[in-house]
């Protein structure tokens, strides 16, 4: 069979009305994308890996007759990219497409991933539903503040808002003082970026003598980092923004795989365009839903780089209980943490949201943090390195001993292990434009 013969996925531009599908249609409507998109990557993946992958396990791509037949499909992962780098997964003609993103890793070559026409479009409407899903509309004034290029951010949340019919102001990240500077004069009503560039803004703005709560911004839209539920109230309390968290990954489509709706109580995956499994991070045993696992996304649309099964190494579950918002869209828990962001020491596991969570209940405390680690004398050794407020800083001495010793047992109660506890004069931590760097490991130095 040649790829003139094999039916695309049928892609299909859903009003918001799709996300309230009865679930037995949205379900028919997967099973057959989902048979499209097997087809499409088994015979037309340039590298040939998924074919390779089916065969050995005696599957064809009839053989999917049901959902619960995904089990039976190989797993993709992260290494699977770099392997095949840069065009291997691709199905299409390098003529059909009209953009390559690329992942910012830190290590060897990007993670590289292509669209065609038809995958910009199914990846605007995603986003458009996300900012819906959050009480935006064509009134809303937008403003990106992700980074435009390779990084998906940008245009992802851009080419959205441009969709929704809202005015998008492309400020990209960086120069902080311009962003504030938009923002009041333009009459901004809802930002898009990560939660630690945000807190940046709201930081620079108040020592310009801007009351983020005087403006018109009402809305953010946060991601492309872990963040945690006590973030997300520090943030409200101190700007008044309404603070929504959006999920996505570059190998997937980028922003717009899942977001919280108004309840902001779990993420509604577009499980339309992309569909969520649950698995044992160690056996790749399916959970059933309600058990926390890593999240593994099938595409059902994506013409030019199908992604089957993708392990995501996020950690969340998949939640059991209907929405209030009346949405038949599945919602996963938010993502706190990696299962490869985990850190051993001593012999414990140790998440950065876990730290996060345990600092954000502290008044005084700036959402400004830094977790170094290191060993001393074959022991390793975990310091939190934490910003007070200006008020606090002019404290005596005791108060600020004092203050140590409730961060170091409030860490010591949320993680289980001792930790020094430096309290250090404020805008002293490196402030980030992207993703922050909460963690510097310097055992392996």
């Amino acid at each position: 069979m040649n790829r003139d013969e094999i039916p695309g996925p049928s892609i299909f531009h859903p009003a918001s009305s799709t996300d309230y599908l009865p679930v037995p249609q949205l379900q028919a409507l997967q099973l057959m994308r989902l048979k499209e998109t097997v087809e499409l990557a088994y015979h037309n993946q340039q590298d040939g890996l998924l074919k390779m992958r089916m065969d050995e396990r005696g599957i064809k791509p009839g053989d999917v007759k049901s959902l619960d037949d995904l089990r039976r499909l190989p797993f993709t992962v992260k290494a699977d990219l770099r392997d095949t780098y840069p065009y291997g997964l691709f199905t299409v003609p390098r003529e059909e497409v009209v953009r390559i993103h690329a992942s910012s890793g830190t290590t060897g070559k990007p993670i590289v991933v292509g669209y065609t026409q038809s995958d910009i479009d199914v990846w605007s409407d995603a986003m458009r539903r996300s900012m819906l899903a959050c009480g935006l509309s064509e009134h809303d004034i937008i403003q990106v503040s992700y980074g435009y290029g390779l990084f998906t951010g940008g245009l992802g949340a851009h080419y959205g808002g441009e969709a929704l019919g809202a005015t998008v102001v492309p400020t990209s990240g960086g120069n902080t003082e311009r962003q504030i500077m938009v923002m009041q004069d333009f009459g901004v009503t809802a930002i898009c970026c990560t939660p630690s560039y945000f807190t940046h803004i709201a930081e620079k703005a108040a020592e310009s003598g801007v009351d983020v709560r005087k403006t018109k911004l009402r809305v953010g839209v946060f991601g492309a980092e872990p963040w945690t539920e006590s973030m997300r109230h520090r943030i409200q309390e101190d700007t008044g923004v309404r603070a929504y968290d959006i999920y996505g990954l570059s190998e997937i489509i980028g922003p717009g795989v899942a977001i919280e709706c108004r309840e902001q109580s779990g993420l509604h995956v577009f499980e339309d365009y992309f569909y969520p499994e649950i698995i044992d991070p160690e056996t790749g045993e399916i959970l059933p839903d309600g058990e926390e696992g890593e999240l593994v996304l099938t595409t059902l649309v994506k013409r030019a780089m199908p992604m089957i099964r993708y392990r995501t190494r996020d950690i969340t579950s998949i939640m059991t209980e209907p929405c209030p918002c009346g949405r038949t869209l599945r919602r996963i828990r938010r993502i706190g943490r990696r299962s490869d962001d985990m850190m051993i020491i001593r012999g414990v596991n140790v998440f950065p949201s876990q730290i996060e969570s345990a600092l954000m209940r502290i008044k005084g405390l700036s959402p400004h943090y830094q977790i170094i680690v290191t060993r001393e004398s074959g022991l390793d050794q975990m310091e939190v390195q934490i910003e007070v407020t200006p008020e606090l800083l002019g404290d005596r001495i005791r108060e600020l001993e004092d203050l140590q010793k409730t961060i170091g047992h409030a860490i010591y109660s949320t993680v289980g292990i001792n930790a020094k506890v430096q309290l250090v004069e404020p805008k002293s931590i490196a402030r980030s434009e992207g993703k922050a760097k909460r963690v510097i490991d310097k055992r392996g130095i």
